[in-house]
């Protein structure tokens, strides 16, 4: 089985003797408040997803991400994981306490030990994680709402909040176990935030082809608005796995997590969660995680360069489509016949043609799986 990241599966969630202490002693601590976005990050952190963070950064780890991509011990990590707070929570807060982290009702989540509190400047953060400074990014317009403080220190985390989608929920030891139950040394994971087309279908069987079994891994959490949502996501995957998958070949579970759209950067932290969950391969196609014109369409792939000591094998994919002639999804190196007999798998065309009830062309998409998605009344995040 991989390592994970790091060289050790985090593990910050309490047995329920240390747990049923710091609930106790919750009620006599100062609170705050998260949203939905910084409990995933909680969660995400309690159960190894992000190994090696036992928390959220501090200073310097904060500034070696930014700068260097890399943690302050030298090891790859591409997206900052901070929680932030306002003024006047950080001038309540000292470093050396303990602060109560709270859902949105009121429920405890965890408790994180204060170990540093700085200011940071969102221009250098935009820059470095997103490449850009422009609001209609949808990641510095989040970074934009971001408070002035951020709060640094590892995390007791007492509760995992429950989800709709709990029954695809599993953590890193968890489908670590699975797969070696399976019998799979090499498990190729996929990343995605949209509902499966045929493009889709021939990336992950090709990847197939070449490992024992493959990690379907959903985002479920907030993105941007035109998205599919989650559960229409999870519904449409799980119509195409149901026909068109060997059961002993493949998984999908949640991952909970908001969707960042940093492009390249973001492709090697998908990288990482994957490689903690137990896959040795992930999937990297055309503009991964991007969003607009704002990465070239191979920055993500390229970006692996600069990682050897990554410790997953990415598996690039170029352009791909569905040529008339051949009658089968090929690409720029398998297909000789001219470019007007190839069907561009374009999400945009794909979504348009959904928006009007209409089912895409069995050449575009699964029939069942488009039948799924309309069968919801409206699909997409407004």
């Amino acid at each position: 089985m991989i390592t994970p990241h790091g060289g050790k599966l985090i593990n910050r969630l309490l047995k329920e003797d240390e747990r049923q202490q710091v609930l106790e002693e919750i009620n006599g601590l100062p609170s705050l408040t998260l949203d939905p976005d910084l409990i995933s990050d909680v969660e995400n952190i309690a159960t190894g997803v992000y190994s090696p963070l036992a928390g959220f950064m501090n200073q310097t780890d904060l500034a070696s991400v930014l700068n260097n991509m890399r943690l302050a011990d030298d090891l790859p990590w591409t997206i900052p994981i901070v929680l932030d707070v306002d003024g006047n929570a950080a001038d309540r807060l000292k470093i050396g306490e303990k602060v109560a982290l709270r859902a949105e009702d009121g429920q405890p989540v965890a408790v994180l030990n204060i170990e540093d509190k700085y200011t940071y400047d969102k221009e250098q953060f935009a820059l470095s994680v997103y490449g850009t400074t422009d609001l209609k990014h949808p990641g510095v317009a989040r970074l934009s709402t971001m408070k002035e403080f951020l709060l640094g220190g590892k995390l007791e985390v007492v509760n995992l909040l429950p989800t709709p989608f709990d029954c695809y929920r599993l953590t890193p030891r968890e489908t670590r176990f699975l797969f070696q139950e399976k019998g799979w040394k090499t498990v190729v994971g996929f990343q995605t935030r949209n509902t499966p087309h045929l493009g889709h279908e021939y990336v992950q069987k090709t990847a197939l082809t070449f490992t024992d079994g493959l990690f379907i891994n959903p985002v479920i959490g907030r993105k941007k608005k035109g998205d599919f949502k989650d559960e229409v996501i999870l519904a449409a995957y799980e119509e195409l796995i149901k026909n068109y998958y060997l059961k002993d070949r493949a998984v999908m579970a949640i991952l909970k997590m908001e969707m960042r759209y940093a492009g390249p950067r973001e492709a090697i932290h998908h990288a990482i969660i994957r490689k903690n969950f137990g896959c040795t391969h992930i999937i990297i196609g055309r503009d991964h995680a991007g969003v607009g014109n704002y990465y070239p369409p191979y920055a993500a792939q390229e970006i692996f360069e600069q990682f050897p000591d990554l410790g997953i094998v990415p598996l690039f994919f170029t352009s791909f489509f569905f040529c008339r002639q051949c009658q089968s999804v090929e690409n720029e190196k398998t297909c000789p016949h001219d470019r007007s007999e190839h069907v561009e798998f374009s999400g945009t065309k794909i979504r348009e043609m959904l928006v009007k009830g209409e089912v895409p062309p069995p050449e575009l998409m699964r029939p069942e799986v488009a039948r799924v998605i309309l069968s919801f009344e409206q699909p997409f995040n407004d």
